[in-house]
């Protein structure tokens, strides 16, 4: 028997549309990978050079399903952050503004990138969640991060050979 890992990578997805969009080139979106939660806050540092993040953790959280089609669940996050100044609540919304028009953008090219997976037996969960992180998460940066879920075909056949 042959392991086959199945997987989409979302970090390399989410570098290419941080390069070739538009709209987030015109803000100055530079990307990160980063370990979770700290990892972001940790990019975060990066924002006195950079004016706004998009950063993919290479961590996910998951379950393997066992039933007639089994698979795997991995939920990948991607963390949005973008500078402004300090106690200025309006930059705060135009920022807010401004990252919920980048999903929107990136969620129209992902629309695309389901479609292509699932020819390799990869999908999508059409239901993408998108959170707003709290004003006081980090001072002068709005914050926000949305989660995407993968299933792929995970091979549970029981094989002999891998056991003593």
């Amino acid at each position: 028997m042959t392991y086959k890992n199945i997987n989409w990578d979302a970090t390399a997805f989410f570098a290419s549309l941080t390069e070739t969009n538009k709209f987030a080139k015109a803000h100055d979106f530079v990307f990160a990978k980063v370990s979770g939660l700290d990892g972001f806050e940790e990019a975060l540092q990066q924002l006195q050079s950079a004016t706004a993040i998009i950063a993919v953790s290479d961590i996910s959280q998951g379950y393997i399903e066992v039933n007639n089609s089994p698979h795997t669940r991995r939920v990948k996050t991607i963390f949005l952050a973008m500078r402004h100044a300090i106690d200025d609540m309006a930059a705060r919304q135009l920022c807010m503004d401004t990252m919920r028009e980048l999903f929107r953008q990136f969620m129209s090219k992902l629309i695309l990138e389901k479609t292509k997976q699932e020819q390799h037996n990869i999908y999508l969960d059409s239901r993408i969640s998108f959170q707003e992180i709290d004003q006081y998460f980090f001072s002068g940066c709005a914050c926000a991060f949305f989660q995407i879920a993968v299933d792929t075909y995970t091979d549970l056949r029981y094989d002999p050979t891998e056991w003593q």
